[in-house]
């Protein structure tokens, strides 16, 4: 499995185990992501546009492309990359995820090749995208973590992670608040394991990716989630290889 400290830790694997079931329910305990999704797509879709020339227009721009979702969970992410041309890859330290993402897949169609384990532990090859969103703050060694992403990414190849950002907000807010009304399950969240954006740009450098582009995903009332200048709850970017 890799070293233990690059990984998922076991009782954060455990947990999203046990919501597994629940992960394609839009009003169940995993509602946060259903609502959080359609924010990281629109994301998603503009840094595919700015980084392969020509695919703006098209419905399926990433045809002819592989795409990986490390911590893919039961797969909201990836048949998302599957419906815009990808050839997908989703990797889950839960089997009981990967078998509710592959079992979704295929009742949609869908031909999106789903593997359990650490990633640090497969030899899967390198892919034109990769994406990382809410896993590296269940991870507890960052660095190794984040040398594992990159060694996935291909040359020329296009990254996106989103992580909760570590500022009193989020602890009072994605920790607290979120938690104590239900919005996500009690233990979703440890508040010492959240990364800035600054030391996530950091540790993307010290292996060869640059930042490109950096929104903040933040909430209003009557708007909802939404891409943001204000990145105090959480962030998303994407990277390259630096030029």
């Amino acid at each position: 499995m890799g070293n233990a400290n690059t990984t998922i830790r076991p009782e954060e694997a455990a947990f999203f185990s046990e919501l597994a079931r629940d992960w394609w329910n839009p009003k169940g305990k995993m509602a946060s992501l259903h609502q959080v999704n359609p924010v990281r797509l629109e994301f998603l879709r503009d840094a595919i546009d700015a980084h392969w020339p020509g695919v703006a227009s098209l419905a399926r721009p990433l045809a002819g492309k592989s795409a990986l979702d490390i911590g893919c969970g039961a797969g909201l992410l990836c048949e998302p990359m599957a419906r815009l041309g990808a050839e997908v890859t989703g990797v889950d330290a839960s089997a009981e995820n990967v078998a509710v993402a592959d079992a979704h897949a295929k009742a949609m169609a869908l031909d999106i090749r789903y593997i359990a384990g650490e990633v640090a532990s497969l030899d899967i090859g390198v892919f034109d995208l990769v994406t990382c969103v809410e896993v590296i703050e269940h991870v507890a060694d960052k660095r190794a973590f984040i040398a594992e992403i990159a060694a996935r990414l291909a040359p020329g190849g296009l990254l996106v992670i989103s992580t909760p950002n570590r500022t009193v907000a989020s602890r009072v807010l994605l920790v607290g608040a979120a938690e104590a009304i239900g919005y996500v399950p009690k233990g979703t969240h440890h508040w010492d394991d959240f990364i800035t954006p600054n030391e996530c740009a950091d540790l993307l450098g010290e292996v060869g990716l640059e930042v490109i582009k950096r929104r903040g995903i933040a909430y209003r009332p009557g708007k909802g989630l939404h891409l943001s200048d204000d990145e105090s709850l959480n962030y998303i970017l994407a990277a390259q290889h630096t030029a």
